[in-house]
């Protein structure tokens, strides 16, 4: 079966995740397979912790945590965010998302001891050479904070100046990594195809989605309400393949 069981104790996190470890036979670790058959090592009530480590956009921080609230409560694991640890966001120096969510996982699974998760995410525009990708964030930056309204304009206008053809394809990717005590990690990689269109349309959701239409709707992620939007989000398809790890 797949590996789900971590341990944590209010009284001792750390020496729970050693004794644990100590317990556990060996796996696969890059899908969490157990290589022998055995019978669950602990308790079914002893509640795994996963710390989440939010990508850069803030404002869609508790969407994210309710969602892996959704994802991870079958399965008999709770989830703290870095808030709760109070865990200063370390710096994201690489240039892929897969790279900057590794070292989002690792820094809170070092400082906490515990099982942790983080992602990174951005929209790829074909037009554009598939920018701005693991920038996009920075794309929205000022000097008072982030405007996401001033890089879909920078982003169209870029599209008009280069004559990208129509449709104009771009995508969502989001990577989820993984990161274990032990030094490992596990990698989710989620993506949703559309197309920038333009005018901006909708107040929903965040980021680009007021210029992103995903493919086969005629109506954009800003249009889209939430739950319609969790069906067929980028994070949404990282997500399911997240669960795949839990046996779900």
């Amino acid at each position: 079966g797949f590996f789900r069981y971590v341990y944590d104790t209010e009284e001792g996190v750390l020496d729970g995740i050693r004794e644990y470890m100590e317990r556990m036979p060996a796996y696969d670790p890059e899908f969490f397979r157990v290589a022998e058959p055995c019978e669950p090592r602990l308790p079914a009530e002893e509640i795994a912790r996963i710390v989440p480590m939010d990508q850069k956009q803030a404002y869609s921080f508790e969407q994210v945590i309710a969602r892996l609230f959704d994802v991870l409560a079958p399965f008999g694991i709770a989830a703290t965010s870095a808030a709760d640890h109070n865990l200063p966001e370390p710096e994201e120096t690489e240039s892929t998302f897969v790279g900057n969510a590794r070292i989002k996982a690792h820094a809170a699974a070092r400082a906490t001891g515990l099982p942790a998760l983080a992602d990174d995410s951005g929209i790829e525009v074909d037009g554009l050479n598939g920018a701005p990708g693991v920038y996009t964030a920075d794309w929205a930056e000022t000097p008072t904070g982030r405007d996401f309204k001033m890089a879909m304009t920078n982003t169209w206008a870029k599209l008009e100046e280069a004559r990208a053809p129509y449709p104009r394809t771009a995508r969502f990717r989001a990577t989820f990594v993984l990161a274990w005590p032990d030094g490992h990690d596990e990698v989710f990689e989620g993506k949703v195809e559309g197309e920038c269109v333009w005018p901006m349309r909708g107040e929903h959701g965040h980021g680009y989605d007021p210029m992103f239409q995903p493919t086969g709707y005629t109506i954009t992620f800003g249009e889209m309400d939430w739950d319609e939007k969790n069906r067929i989000s980028h994070r949404a398809d990282a997500f399911e393949k997240l669960k795949l790890v839990f046996g779900g």
